[in-house]
């Protein structure tokens, strides 16, 4: 894990990118290997490369994070990358596999309310995709959706949204 960590952060050649998030988003399906990749320090690494323009090392990125966010340490850590995530969902062409990678992410980062008030802005954006999007985007929306209407807190940013 270590040294695809390293790997991530020497190279900027997209296809070793991807396969090496791969490979460490398979290995964080397991909780002990979440600890691990926080531990190292990879959970930076991989936020980093949110902010890459090759939108299959972000997608990559994304699931890899989704899979690391299984954990509430990762969570707290994780978090400060939701407005990115949100832009990235946002910017990102309808129903692509990126968009929904995204989607992913914010659906386990918002099954607590910790973080939900930074996903405010993106409600409009939300909305739109469950106008918009197909069956698949639309479900990923919902889960994302219910899960911020879970707070009382977020009633009145759900009902004035602009659409």
């Amino acid at each position: 894990l270590q040294k695809l960590i390293h790997l991530l952060q020497a190279t900027d050649d997209p296809l070793i990118q991807e396969q090496a998030l791969i490979t460490l988003s398979n290995s964080a399906a397991f909780s002990v290997n979440q600890d691990i990749i926080r531990n190292l320090g990879g959970l930076s690494v991989i936020g980093g490369m949110l902010s890459d323009c090759v939108p299959k090392v972000k997608e990559k990125a994304l699931n890899a994070l989704n899979n690391l966010s299984m954990n509430i340490k990762n969570q707290e850590e994780i978090q400060v990358y939701i407005v990115q995530v949100c832009r990235n969902v946002e910017s990102a062409p309808l129903n692509s596999d990126l968009q929904l990678a995204g989607l992913r992410l914010l659906t386990n980062m918002s099954v607590t309310s910790d973080y939900h008030n930074k996903m405010i802005n993106s409600i409009p954006c939300l909305l739109h995709l469950l106008s918009e999007g197909t069956e698949r985007t639309q479900i990923q929306v919902l889960k994302v959706l219910v899960n911020l209407s879970a707070n009382p807190a977020m009633t009145r940013h759900l009902l004035r949204a602009k659409v």
